[in-house]
């Protein structure tokens, strides 16, 4: 019996990872963690009894206490309650769905306390990977991506331990707007931004695949998980979402994962690795595949990709500013507060005018992201 803890279990991932449990019969959710939505997170906590629940907010987190006096649960609120989440004896995994940097804390504490960590928080990495994997290493922590692309890379490594990676072929869909220039995209509504050809992810993430800044923060990622250079990944536009991302070895051989657009076969993959286990769900008919096309990203179009690639050179913590800036302009967008193309241009001028430090700490990356915030702020 497998022993989770889940941070972020009301979000899009998080609920597909509780759909896993339910199918597959042998894993024990410990402590599961939300938001806001004590709702959704009372049917939870009623349905696979964890020990520990958390909310981030104190009104909620008294709100779901009452609410389930009748069971045997301990609720917390915060970043203590997600802190307790992180070093319970009890968890193997930590699966970290949370969204935003509020992962940070929680995941390091998790590597201190030797837990394996299945992550889905891109900010994790994006922001800290230059804490967050030699501590890993120190520790000797697995870090299991969930992400489709990060998981796909993952699995393409597979056996080839000592072989030389000469490139990472990282995959995109295009997202809602593939083909289009910059004056198509000037009257975007935040309708048209939330419909995703191929994926069902929650709004934040959607809108980040629309700006294809959602590729540019796996970039950054994939540098990080997979110790590569910068200029060894390559964004490369796949609309059938089938190819999920390949490996190029130095002899020229390609490794590619390939499966159907769904969620739950990385969060499976990472939550029962190295084992493989059945899945419900469509399978690849190859008979009923029309065509598998490629494309180059149009960087001009979708600037909030090439501003990850500047983001990433210039290091430090300028991703942060990237990061901080895309997650307070998509807040603005969702509220019609700000145009479609103002994000990338928000990052960009975030990225501009953010003091800039070479090896950030934790309190400096979080310090980082209250100053993008407070320019934002100043301004709209």
């Amino acid at each position: 019996m497998k022993k989770i803890a889940l941070l972020g279990s009301t979000g899009s991932i998080g609920t597909q990872t509780l759909e896993i449990v339910r199918e597959q019969k042998d894993i024990q959710v410990t402590a599961l963690a939300a938001g806001s939505n004590h709702v959704l997170l009372e049917r939870q906590i009623r349905e696979f009894r964890p020990r520990l629940a958390v909310l981030w907010e104190e009104k909620a987190a008294k709100e779901l206490q009452a609410s389930v006096r009748d069971l045997d649960v301990t609720i917390l609120f915060g970043m203590e309650g997600l802190l307790a989440i992180a070093v319970m004896p009890e968890a193997e995994i930590l699966v970290t769905a949370i969204v935003g940097m509020l992962g940070i804390r929680p995941t390091v504490a998790a590597i201190e306390a030797g837990k394996t960590i299945a992550l889905a928080n891109k900010e994790t990495l994006v922001t800290a990977g230059h804490i967050i994997m030699p501590l890993a290493k120190e520790h000797h922590v697995p870090i299991l991506p969930v992400d489709s692309e990060h998981s796909a890379i993952f699995q393409s490594l597979h056996g080839e331990k000592g072989n030389s990676i000469h490139k990472i072929l990282l995959t995109a869909s295009g997202g809602p707007f593939r083909g289009k220039k910059r004056q198509d995209l000037s009257q975007v509504q935040v309708e048209d931004a939330l419909r995703h050809p191929n994926w069902s992810m929650g709004k934040k993430i959607t809108i980040d695949s629309a700006t294809m800044v959602n590729k540019g923060l796996e970039v950054i990622e994939a540098k990080w998980l997979f110790n590569v250079k910068l200029e060894q990944i390559q964004v490369v536009v796949h609309p059938e979402s089938v190819i999920h991302s390949m490996v190029e070895y130095e002899d020229g051989a390609v490794i590619a994962q390939l499966g159907t657009p769904d969620m739950r076969l990385p969060i499976q993959y990472a939550l029962y690795y190295p084992k493989r286990r059945i899945l419900s769900g469509k399978r690849l008919d190859f008979f009923q595949l029309a065509s598998l096309t490629f494309e180059e990203p149009d960087l001009d179009t979708f600037h909030g990709l090439a501003l990850a690639f500047e983001a990433m050179k210039r290091g430090g913590n300028i991703p942060t500013v990237y990061n901080a800036a895309n997650e307070k302009a998509v807040a603005l967008f969702l509220e019609s507060k700000i145009s479609f193309l103002d994000i990338a241009e928000l990052i960009q001028s975030c990225m501009e005018q953010c003091t800039f430090i070479e090896q950030p700490s934790v309190a400096q990356i979080l310090e980082t992201e209250a100053e993008v915030y407070d320019l934002i702020e100043s301004r709209w």
